[in-house]
Parts: C-alpha cells; structure tokens; sequence
C-alpha cells in the first residue's frame, strides 16, 4: 500500500496534508509513504524531516508512481495524476458543489474521490472532521486579523492618562468557528456578544461568556439542519433577526460573520444600509466571503472601505496558519484511515455510513447522492 502526499498546486494554498508525524504513523501501520518533494515547505516542514520519518521524497511522477491513496489538502487536478494505480483513492478537501467538472474528471479516469467534508458530523467521526480542525483556526486567525485592522485597543486599560473604553465584539453565527472567535476574543479582553439561527447555541455562547443575541417567540429560530449545520429560515424569523441586528451593529466597533450553508451560497447578514450605520473605523470579517459572503460589499482576497467601515475578506484563511492547520488535517487523513485500516489485506475498507457519505466517484461513475440528486 503506497501513500502519496502531493505538493499542493492551488494559488496561494500553503498547508500539507501529511506531516513527519502522520508519515511515521501510515508506516507504522504497514503503508511505504512517499512525499512530493517541496510538499511541505510552506508549513515549515523540510523534506529532510519526511525522509527521517521513513518516507522517500521525490518528484511529482515518483511520488505518483504505483500510489493506491493520494493525500491532498485541496483535490489535485486530475491531469496531473499519471502514474497513480488504476482506482486509487483521492483523499482531500475537494469542494465537491465548486468544482463538479473536476469531481466528473475523476471518475472518468477511474479515481475513487473520497470528499473529507462530507464526513458525517457523528461522535466516530469527530476526530476525522476536517470542517472543525479548520474553522476552529479559522475563528481564532478572524479575531487576529480584526485586531491588526483596527487601530484602537481590544481590552479596557486604564491609564494614568485615562481609560481606554474595551471593544464590542458580536460574532454571527457560532459554529466551531464562531465559537473560537468569541473565546479569542474574551482573551483579547473585548466585550463580546453572538447570535445564531440555532437555539440550542445560547448556552454555548453564554458559557464562554459572552452576550446572546437572539429573536425570541418568533417561528424559525429551530434552525438546526441535519448534522448539526444552519439550514433556511423563515421570512418572519429573517425580518425579526435583521431588525435586532441592526439595532445591535450599529454599537459595534467588530464584527465577525461565520455562517455557511452546504452546498448553497453563504446567507447574507449584513446590508450595505446596516455598514453604513457602523462608527467609522469598526472592522467586519467576513469568514465566508470565498462562498458569496455573509457582508454586502466583502470582496475575496480584498479588505475594502465602505462608509469608513474595513471589511476584511481574506481567501483561504486556514492556509495563513499553515503549520498549525496542516498539522490537524493531517491528523484527520490518518484517523480516518487508521480507523478503517485492514491489517490483513494492508488498505484502508470503508463502512457503509461514512464511505457513502463521503465517496464521490466510484467504477467510472459519480455516486454520491447529493450530487446525483
């Protein structure tokens, strides 16, 4: 069983999806792991680690040669892939609604394409999910880039000279993300408030001590999606939750918006009328702007001024703390092959409920339901 971990080839993608510490544990197994050489440069990791962890590092077509199950943090384009065995496995983030022309690629080569963000969120996969490992740094890196844009302190200080007042913070949507983002937040020493479409996140929010915003008695605060994402709301609750946010944005000096819905266009939560109500030089990041964005405005890869207000949109904010984030993705790879691993036939043999669920392509054909539906 030969594993490959490609060097990634997507603008601007700096993690990897193995490190020396995942390396050592697929060899331990059974598996001879092989690394692009270069792979993992830009999370700090040398090639010299790879090869003192057991792997062999080379180039792109020796890597590729004969590998049963390719490891990539973004999917790899399907043209670059010669040399691999005759169905192997893709295993990577491969944005399946984005790119459906490079999923319909794979199984026209005979790829098995295994979709890590369509594992299912069950206790056996936690330690698996890819979605949380990476929004998790991506709530943290969000009050960062918050802090770096706004050019007044986030704690109160009180001085000889006087006190400087703390900033208000109010997170939108608390997800894994959301959740990271008011804790660091809190840290910094901000006053921090959130809201959410789901009910069951007010304790959550208020656990880490910060202020829930919330639509009360209104029909369609219950929005909780199957496994335990946001899903639609209705027009009576989206009305009651625009008129309380907008009373509530127009006091904050932060705002960091989270809320992403699978295989649709992230909601819009904030209206350019709403910015504008903002005190000059308040700062909102939006966390979904690669998906439509949750901000009027927001621009992908941009930080823009509107009405005063920096809206930070950066693209791919995991890969901006690349060493970290690898390290947890990787963790993810190996625990969920390790956890299907057959010692006997030495390969990874997927069950029913997760290999259906995140198996795309399979004998030529796209299988996954909620593409075929």
């Amino acid at each position: 069983m030969k594993i490959a971990i490609l060097k990634e080839q997507a603008a601007g993608e700096r993690r990897v999806a193995g490190t020396p510490e995942t390396v050592k544990k697929f060899i331990a197994l059974g598996a001879s792991v092989a690394v692009e050489a270069g792979a993992g440069a830009t999370a700090s990791i040398a090639d010299e680690a790879y090869v003192t962890a057991g792997a062999s590092v080379g180039d792109r077509a020796a890597t590729l040669a004969g590998a049963d199950i390719l490891l990539g943090v973004q999917g790899p384009d399907p043209a670059s892939l010669g040399g691999a065995a005759a169905g192997a496995w893709i295993v990577a983030g491969l944005n399946p609604f984005g790119e459906r022309a490079r999923v319909d690629a794979y199984a026209a080569a005979g790829y098995e394409a295994l979709a890590m963000e369509f594992m299912p969120r069950i206790t056996r996969a936690q330690s698996m999910d890819i979605l949380s490992s990476q929004s998790n740094l991506s709530g943290y890196k969000a009050v960062l880039d918050a802090a770096a844009e706004y050019d007044r302190a986030f704690p109160m200080m009180m001085t000889a000279a006087g006190t400087v007042s703390a900033a208000k913070c109010f997170v939108m949507g608390v997800g894994v993300a959301g959740l990271q983002a008011i804790a660091t937040a809190r840290r910094l020493g901000a006053q921090v408030s959130a809201t959410d479409v789901r009910a069951a996140t007010k304790e959550q929010i208020e656990s880490l001590g910060a202020k829930a915003i919330f639509v009360e008695k209104v029909a369609g605060i219950e929005g909780e999606g199957t496994g335990g994402y946001a899903t639609e709301m209705s027009d009576e609750y989206k009305a009651a939750q625009a008129e309380l946010v907008s009373s509530h944005i127009a006091k904050q000096d932060i705002v960091i918006t989270t809320a992403l819905i699978p295989g649709r266009p992230a909601p819009r939560l904030i209206s350019d009328a709403q910015i504008a109500s903002m005190k000059p030089g308040s700062v909102i990041v939006d966390l979904a702007v690669e998906q439509g964005g949750n901000v009027e405005g927001a621009v992908a890869g941009e930080v823009v001024v509107r009405h005063g207000v920096k809206i930070v949109g950066h693209r791919n904010v995991p890969s901006r703390l690349a060493a970290d984030t690898s390290a947890l993705f990787s963790r993810n790879l190996y625990n969920f092959l390790s956890a299907f691993w057959d010692k006997d036939k030495n390969a990874p043999v997927l069950d029913e409920e997760i290999g259906n669920a995140i198996r795309l392509t399979q004998g030529g054909k796209v299988v996954n339901e909620r593409l075929l539906g």
